[in-house]
């Protein structure tokens, strides 16, 4: 396993933040390790953070770092090894043949910016980010020092019904951030995506498909342990979740 020292650009130093409200536990408070300069971070310096349980907002490589807290666990999906469930096959057979996916220029649009804004007032609002300016979205989303593809997906209509921005790794994919259409949330969007991140993963010939920070005692994020078999990081190694 590999450790921080051991990291190939040795001038990579990392400090860590003031306690700040958790945005998953309400009532805690939460710090994060975050690795600087940005500059020094590409695309296999970021690989090998991912490894260790990094995540990537913006041109900031974070992870967590609270003094009496260890919920936050990494989680990824083995490609190889996946077997979709019942209902994830219902979903991808339903949708893999409505929904065209393209992937697109990493700028900003005001198509996906009014589709984000959409997204966040309704599954997350007084949240913060459903108040995102165009510099804010900008900032989260369209900044990035690593091989980042953003991906549309339209109805058949033509209708921009979902966007994911996904991060190539050496050895897998990561999923940054996925938004969709509210009005939509019953065709399971959310749950196509990370089968079409997976998918792609696979006909890449890359080992895993990131999904970010897994916290048990959060229902919302329950939704990453269906995706089988998955691993999560724990006292830095990764370990099958059971």
């Amino acid at each position: 396993m590999a450790h921080l020292q051991d990291l190939p650009v040795s001038r990579i130093q990392f400090y860590v933040t003031a306690p700040y409200p958790c945005s998953y536990l309400p009532g805690r408070r939460a710090r994060s390790q975050v690795a600087t300069p940005n500059h020094l971070v590409g695309a296999e310096v970021y690989g090998d953070l991912v490894h260790l349980g990094f995540r990537r907002s913006g041109l900031f490589a974070y992870r967590p770092y609270c003094d009496s807290c260890s919920c936050c666990q990494p989680v990824r999906v083995k490609v190889s090894r996946f077997v979709a469930n019942r209902s994830q096959r219902k979903t991808w057979n339903r949708l893999s043949s409505r929904l065209v996916s393209q992937e697109e220029p990493l700028r900003f649009s005001d198509e996906h910016y009014a589709l984000y804004l959409a997204y966040q007032n309704s599954r997350h609002a007084g949240g913060g980010m459903d108040q995102d300016s165009r510099d804010q979205y900008a900032q989260f989303l369209l900044q990035s020092q690593v091989d980042t593809r953003l991906i549309s997906f339209r109805d058949e209509a033509g209708q921009l019904v979902m966007v994911s921005i996904v991060d190539r790794l050496p050895e897998g994919l990561s999923a940054v951030y996925t938004f969709f259409a509210p009005e939509r949330q019953r065709d399971s969007l959310g749950t196509f995506g990370i089968l079409w991140q997976i998918e792609a993963a696979r006909q890449l010939g890359l080992e895993h498909v990131y999904l970010g920070y897994w916290i048990e005692e959060s229902p919302k994020m329950s939704y990453k342990t269906l995706f089988r078999p998955a691993e999560v990081l724990r006292q830095g190694q990764w370990i099958a979740l059971t």
